[in-house]
């Protein structure tokens, strides 16, 4: 309870953090939603970076810290792969066809 009492601002700051983000993300157009959120998986290599600095700081003995650094490198990877496979998917859309050649 006492940590919910000095932290106070910041849990407000990331609630009022959710609903904008939410509010935002309703007024924007489907189209753009691929696009926008392969983008923004983009920024999961700062958290693969900070992952990293997380693990390498930590205590050889301190097997929760160096458990969550791995399965954050891991899930933080997979989220940036997966975002520029769907941009590409979707670029891919977009490319004009060859024409087949005509006999």
């Amino acid at each position: 309870m006492d940590f919910i009492h000095q932290h106070q601002e910041m849990i407000y700051v990331v609630i009022l953090m959710i609903f904008c983000g939410i509010e935002i993300i309703e007024k924007v157009p489907s189209v753009l939603h691929t696009p926008l959120m392969s983008g923004a998986n983009a920024i999961h290599g700062v958290v693969i970076i900070g992952a990293i600095i997380v693990m390498g700081k930590a205590e050889s003995d301190n097997y929760l810290a160096l458990a969550l650094g791995f399965i954050a490198v891991i899930l933080g990877t997979l989220n940036v792969v997966g975002g520029f496979v769907v941009t590409d998917r979707m670029l891919e859309m977009f490319r004009s066809k060859k024409q087949k050649p005509k006999n």
